[in-house]
């Protein structure tokens, strides 16, 4: 053993050598500019651009893409105005600063608040003018950017991609992307054509201001020259845009303001730019001054210098704490296996840290005393994969307080601590932790200690869909009006799509339904609990229980074929979308007893038979509602529950459908029999069976599934309330 500890002792001498030998000099960064905030001394880099000219590309910026330097200006789409269909349409260009900028560097021993990083601090400001044609619309967009390297906008970024991503890339934390975008066209998950927002790793912004109401129009008929300020504050981990015509003061109040922390979503050198598309319309996107200052980071030098004097100091007394601290480790772990087994906590731990941009983790103390122990007055619902208890944290940088903020979330605590269990809450987790999009469940952190599971989500006020359908009598409960129901399906429907179609994996919930949609301040939909969800990758069409099998989810949402494949699809959500659908606008449940049937799909297909789909409309309304959009609603709904999946529309038409752009669909009269096995290649999941089953009675289906399913799924009405 001590022959050992002087090999260890002599090694650690000879590293420290090394290290103390090594002279390697830091390269500046040569702006040949002024400050242009008169910051001086070195702990900043600058540069400053009046104007642009032809002999800057290569020397001062990477023009890449379908940009360029034309009239004293940075064209990041092509300026031309001749023949545009050839020119102007389906492009997409770059132009970055030409040296990169350390962003954030690891500091040893610091605390985990800050996720043991230091982040720059940067303050820009540039003059842009997105220019239309007379005659002509805007599209698609530009944006500010911070991007991991200076190559060219990935193939595909064209249209609302805005040279930042692609379909295929869309959403992934690989991106290491940041980008404050001017978008002038409206995609379904944009507030308008005329907005401002924060792109992390997508395009589907974590915050956004539609600038109408205060003026502002990024590309007005008549040319508009406007100076934008973007602040962002390193410590803080916080970003302020703000906005105003060229010439004047810069506004007291931002534009937009949201927590980002770099440290976890850009790469530690990353390079600064502009970034934008057209697609069917176009617009000259032209940034004609640009000045900037950022922070500098610690050399490597100057980390070395530390890291030597540490370890000079600190081995050998660490060398000792370390075996101590090592012993009575073993002796401990030893005596917990012994008493406890090994649950796998610290595996688990080490599989969720490991994860891109993970969220934040808690001390299970700190939940548990959010939640004033898991008492059931906190309790805000409960379902198969745990229970949900309202709680009060302190937020940190990336809460919209702020750091040292009292935070509202729900803690969703996993009844299961089995290895089932810690299957369920890392497969949720590692779905979650990368979604992006407004109408979806924030995550806010999590936590795994002595084999207790725990999330923790963002509190979302006004609890879940069904509360207000279902418990008009429950406190905070409301009457949903009918503009309300309307824009929560169009909500949901844009969360679907995203998981099924725009992030880089494709998502199945698999356990949509009403209680699984919450409701926040505004009413405004958010999709939860993916505690059953399964990301599939692109080339495969759906997913199956490896192990346990049985079909999951709640009766009335489920799908017919999923009782003979026990797989689940996107078409299987979208079944489950139109039961949601029909629940929303009838206000009654999926699985009902009305007029002799048993569910409430076939209650209104009747009513579509005898021409008086209307009459299926929630009377609680009494009669003020949109006509046009209930028949569309109900039409749709039909058309997602259509027993055969390949007839049922996907998300992409079902959004058009909800926004107007499309007419409602064509439903039969009479509901469709369900066969099985599907033909001519109604599904990509079929079962190796030969026996094909045509059910042609809705009533003798109803009973068959019954009868057979019930080990499998729960009849009962649900009332898992305001889970997450």
């Amino acid at each position: 053993m001590a022959a050992r500890f002087l090999v260890l002792f002599s090694s650690v001498h000879l590293l420290l050598a090394v290290l103390v030998s090594s002279n390697e000099t830091s390269t500046s960064l040569a702006t040949n500019t002024t400050n242009a905030w008169g910051d001086s001394g070195d702990n900043v880099a600058s540069f400053s651009f009046s104007s642009f000219r032809g002999e800057f590309r290569g020397a001062n910026v990477t023009v890449v893409g379908d940009a360029n330097i034309n009239q004293g200006a940075l064209q990041i789409t092509p300026d031309s105005l001749n023949d545009a269909a050839h020119y102007l349409i389906n492009k997409s260009g770059r132009v970055l600063y030409s040296s990169p900028f350390r962003l954030w560097h690891r500091e040893h021993g610091k605390a985990s608040a800050t996720g043991g990083k230091k982040v720059a601090s940067f303050r820009t400001v540039f003059t842009v003018n997105v220019f239309r044609p007379k005659g002509t619309e805007p599209g698609e967009g530009f944006a500010f950017v911070i991007a991991p390297s200076d190559g060219a906008p990935p193939t595909g970024s064209t249209g609302g991609f805005i040279g930042l991503t692609n379909a295929a890339t869309d959403g992934n934390a690989t991106n290491q992307i940041v980008a404050v975008e001017l978008d002038t066209e409206k995609q379904p998950y944009d507030p308008d054509d005329n907005h401002i927002g924060l792109d992390v790793n997508s395009v589907v912004s974590v915050a956004n201001t539609s600038l109408k109401p205060l003026g502002i129009e990024i590309s007005p008929v008549d040319p508009v020259k406007y100076d934008v300020w973007i602040d962002y504050d390193g410590a803080a981990r916080h970003i302020a845009v703000y906005m105003a015509v060229n010439g004047k003061a810069k506004p007291a109040a931002p534009v937009l303001a949201a927590p980002l922390d770099l440290g976890v979503t850009v790469a530690e050198r990353s390079y600064f730019g502009f970034s934008a598309s057209t697609g069917r319309k176009y617009q000259l996107n032209c940034v004609l001054a640009w000045n900037m200052t950022v922070e500098k980071l610690p050399s490597g030098d100057e980390q070395v210098r530390s890291l030597v004097l540490g370890l000079a100091i600190g081995v050998p007394v660490g060398v000792f704490v370390l075996i101590a601290t090592a012993a009575l480790g073993y002796l401990y772990v030893v005596k917990r296996r012994k008493v406890h087994g090994d649950d796998g906590s610290a595996i688990t731990g080490t599989m969720i840290r490991s994860l891109a941009g993970g969220p934040r983790e808690f001390d299970y103390r700190e939940l548990r005393k959010a939640t004033n122990n898991f008492d059931e007055k906190m309790k805000l619902g409960q379902g198969g994969y745990g229970v949900v208890y309202r709680g009060l944290v302190v937020g940190d940088h990336t809460s919209p307080g702020g750091t040292g903020s009292t935070v509202e979330v729900a803690v969703k605590k996993f009844s299961r601590a089995s290895t089932q269990g810690q299957n369920d809450f890392l497969a949720e987790l590692s779905i979650i932790n990368r979604l992006r999009h407004k109408h979806l469940v924030r995550l806010v952190g999590w936590s795994h200690n002595n084999g207790e599971l725990l999330l923790v989500y963002e509190f979302m006020p006004n609890g879940s869909l069904d509360q207000h359908l279902f418990s008009a009598a429950a406190p905070g409960s409301l009457q949903l009006g009918w503009e309300l129901r309307y824009n929560i399906v169009t909500g949901v429907a844009s969360a679907l799509h995203y998981l099924h179609e725009e992030y880089d994996q494709k998502v199945v919930h698999r356990d949509l339904k009403a209680s699984n949609i919450m409701l926040d301040a505004a009413f405004s939909a958010r999709l939860g609990d993916f505690g059953l969800a399964r990301a599939i990758e692109k080339d495969k069409t759906s997913y199956m229980e490896e192990a346990g099998g049985g079909i999951h989810g709640t009766v009335g949402y489920i799908a017919p074929e999923c009782f003979h494949t026990e797989k689940a699809t996107r078409e299987s959500d979208v079944y489950a979308f139109g039961a949601v659908i029909l629940e929303v606008v009838c206000g009654r449940r999926p699985r009902c007893d009305i007029d002799g049937f048993h569910f409430l799909v076939d209650w209104v297909w009747r009513f579509h038979r005898d021409g008086r789909v209307l009459d299926a409309v929630d009377l609680r309304l009494d009669g003020t509602f949109d006509e046009d959009d209930a028949e569309r609603l109900l039409l749709l709904g039909l058309a997602c529950s259509h027993p055969i999946p390949a007839e049922r529309p996907k998300t992409m038409a079902i959004t058009q459908i909800l926004l107007r752009s499309m007419p409602p669909p064509e439903v039969p009269p009479f509901k469709p029999s369900f066969v099985w096995p599907a033909t001519d290649g109604e599904l990509d999941t079929m079962t190796s069976s030969h026996v094909s089953t045509t059910m042609t009675s809705t009533s003798t289906w109803s009973g068959n599934f019954m009868r057979g399913s019930r080990s499998h799924a729960s009849e009962q009405a649900d009332t898992s309330d305001s889970l997450v």
